[in-house]
């Protein structure tokens, strides 16, 4: 994440995908609150927004596990460059939607 000038926000909109199954879910995920969706657990850690007077994009801090497996992901997730560091999991794919 290049070093700009970032709003704090409280809640991650988060979209989740079961890749066997072809069901997606939206969730809202508050900063700091662990959610789960089948058999991962997601939890945020921040959700920032750009500057307001720049091109708007959205970045969180999440951790994924998956049962029984732990610990599947932990990083930085970019709302515009959903490719430069996603969730590499044969069963699920998590990106961030934006942030309230």
């Amino acid at each position: 994440m290049p070093a700009h000038a970032y709003v704090d926000r409280d809640v991650a909109m988060v979209r989740v995908m079961n890749k066997a199954a072809g069901k997606v879910s939206q969730m809202t995920i508050p900063v700091g609150e662990t959610r789960e969706f089948e058999k991962i657990t997601m939890t945020v850690r921040a959700c920032k927004q750009t500057d307001p007077f720049e091109g708007e994009n959205f970045f969180m801090f999440i951790e994924i596990a998956a049962t029984p497996d732990g610990r599947i992901f932990s990083g930085w997730m970019d709302r515009n460059e959903p490719g430069q560091n996603p969730l590499q999991n044969a069963d699920y794919d998590v990106w961030l939607v934006g942030c309230e």
